[in-house]
C-alpha cells in the first residue's frame, strides 16, 4: 500500500499520487471531490427509482474498495453510472418519480454486470490489455456510449414535463445549466449540472410557490427527516431476463474506466497500463457490492478528472477523505428527503442535458482515437447500433426481451467481429 510524502503547496506545481498537501488543505480539496461528485451520484439514482443516500454511501464504500484494488496508484473517485440508467429503466417497468417497485431484479442484474466486470479485470490481469482492444476498438466502444445517451432521450421528454408550465420549466434547466457551462470559472463551472440544478430549482420556487403557476414545492419531509438514520437497503433477486440485459453494460465500465486510466497517466506522465487489470477488479468488486445492498453500479468519474486537471493535485489520499465524507453523508434521512423535494420538470431539464452528455462522450471516443468513417466497416458497426438504440429496436426469445441498448450492444460487438476482419486488407 502507498505511502504518502508530504509536499508543501506552490502555486502551479503538481502534486503527484504519492505525494500529500498538508493535512488542512488535504482535507479541504478532498471535501472538493465529494463536491464535484455530487451531482451526477445523486441524478443517476433518481432517475432509477433508488435511494440517493444508498448511493451515496455507496459510492464512498465503492472507492475505498477501489483504492485498496489498485493499492493506492490510481486517484479516483467512484460513483453512480448512469449507463445503467436505460437497462434499469427497461428491466424494471419504472416510470418516475418515486421508489422503483422492481429494485430486486435490477440490483441482480447489477451484480452480474459486476461479477463480469470483475472478472474480466483477473483476464486482464492474466493476458493484458490485447483481447479488450481486439473485441472492443473505438468505434465500438463510442458506439454504445453514444446509444445510452441516444436511448435515453426520450425519458425527460416524454415522462417528466406532464404539463405546458413544466415543459418551459425543463428549458429553463438545461438553459441554466449550460450557461453556467460557458460563463462561470473555476470549480462552480466544474459544478454545472449542480449549480444550474440550484439555480432551476429557486427559478422553479419563485413561479410556483410565489405566482401559483405549477405545483408548489414541498419542503415538509426535509423539515421532518432527521440529520441521522439508516437509509433504505434493498435486496437483489435475479432475473434472468433483467441479467441478460443488465450484464453487458460491463463493456461500457471497462471503457470508462479504460478512458480514466488513459487521462489520468497523461497528466501525471504515469504508465497506468500495469493498473488496469485492478481497476476492473476494483470497480467490479464495488459494483457488485453496491448491488447486494440497493445502490447503483459504480463507475469511475470525469468530475473527478476536471477537479485534478484544474487543480494540478493528484495525491490517491485525496479520495480517502472524499469516500469518508460521502460514507457520512449516505447515513443522513435530510439529505435524501432534500433531494426528494427537486421538482420534476428541474431533474428531466437536468436529464436532458445529462443524456446528451452521454451522447456526446461517445462521439468524443471516435474523434479521439480517430476512427475512420470513410471505412465501410466502421461505418456500418456505428450506423446501425445507433439507429436499434435510438428507435428501442426489441428481439423476442419466447417470453425473454431484449430491448434497445443490449440489441445495439451486443449488434456492435457482434457486427465488429463479422465486420472487422475486412479492415487489416484494405
Amino acid at each position: 500500500m502507498m505511502s504518502w510524502t508530504e509536499v508543501r503547496p506552490v502555486a502551479g506545481a503538481t502534486v503527484l499520487p504519492e505525494e500529500r498537501l498538508p493535512w488542512p488543505q488535504t482535507l479541504a480539496m478532498g471535501l472538493q471531490h465529494v463536491v464535484a461528485m455530487f451531482g451526477a451520484t445523486v441524478l443517476a439514482p433518481l432517475l432509477m427509482g433508488f435511494d440517493p443516500n444508498v448511493a451515496v454511501l455507496m459510492s464512498g464504500i465503492g472507492t475505498l474498495i477501489f483504492f485498496f484494488a489498485v493499492k493506492g496508484r490510481v486517484p479516483s473517485y467512484l460513483g453512480s453510472s448512469f449507463a445503467f440508467i436505460g437497462v434499469v429503466i427497461a428491466a424494471t417497468g419504472y416510470t418516475a418519480p418515486g421508489p422503483n417497485a422492481n429494485i430486486g431484479v435490477a440490483l441482480g442484474g447489477i451484480i452480474a454486470c459486476g461479477i463480469v466486470y470483475a472478472l474480466a479485470g483477473l483476464a486482464v490481469t492474466r493476458l493484458g490489455t490485447g483481447w479488450i482492444e481486439r473485441l472492443m476498438p473505438p468505434v465500438v466502444t463510442g458506439t454504445v456510449v453514444a446509444v445510452i445517451g441516444l436511448n435515453l432521450a426520450a425519458i425527460p421528454v416524454k415522462n417528466m414535463a406532464p404539463t405546458g408550465f413544466d415543459a418551459w420549466m425543463q428549458a429553463v434547466t438545461f438553459v441554466s445549466v449550460a450557461l453556467v457551462a460557458v460563463y462561470a470559472r473555476g470549480l462552480t463551472q466544474r459544478l454545472l449540472i449542480l449549480v444550474g440544478l440550484i439555480i432551476a430549482s429557486v427559478i422553479y420556487w419563485a413561479l410556483a410557490n410565489g405566482l401559483g403557476l405549477g405545483r408548489p414545492m414541498d419542503f415538509s419531509a426535509v423539515t421532518a427527516a432527521p440529520w441521522f438514520g439508516v437509509p433504505r437497503f434493498a435486496a437483489p433477486s435475479f432475473s434472468l431476463s433483467a441479467i441478460l440485459l443488465i450484464a453487458p453494460v460491463a463493456i461500457v465500465l471497462m471503457a470508462e474506466n479504460l478512458g480514466h486510466l488513459k487521462a489520468v497517466g497523461a497528466m501525471t506522465g504515469r504508465n497506468m497500463d500495469a493498473q488496469v487489470g485492478p481497476a476492473f477488479i476494483g470497480d467490479g468488486v464495488a459494483t457488485i457490492v453496491s448491488g447486494a445492498v440497493g445502490g447503483t453500479g459504480v463507475t469511475t468519474y470525469a468530475e473527478n478528472i476536471g477537479v485534478m486537471a484544474a487543480t494540478r493535485v493528484y495525491s490517491t489520499l485525496l479520495f480517502v477523505v472524499a469516500a469518508v465524507a460521502a460514507i457520512i453523508l449516505g447515513f443522513s434521512p435530510k439529505f435524501g428527503a432534500l433531494i426528494g423535494a427537486i421538482p420534476l420538470p428541474v431533474m428531466g431539464g437536468v436529464s436532458i442535458v445529462v443524456f446528451g452528455l452521454i451522447t456526446v462522450a461517445g462521439a468524443r471516443i471516435w474523434v479521439d482515437n480517430r476512427v475512420d468513417f470513410s471505412r465501410p466497416e466502421n461505418l456500418m458497426v456505428a450506423a446501425i447500433p445507433l439507429v436499434l438504440g435510438t428507435g428501442d429496436f426489441t428481439l423476442r426469445f419466447g417470453g425473454f426481451a431484449l430491448g434497445g441498448i443490449g440489441t445495439a450492444t451486443f449488434g456492435a460487438i457482434l457486427l465488429w467481429a463479422l465486420l472487422g476482419r475486412g479492415a487489416p486488407r484494405r
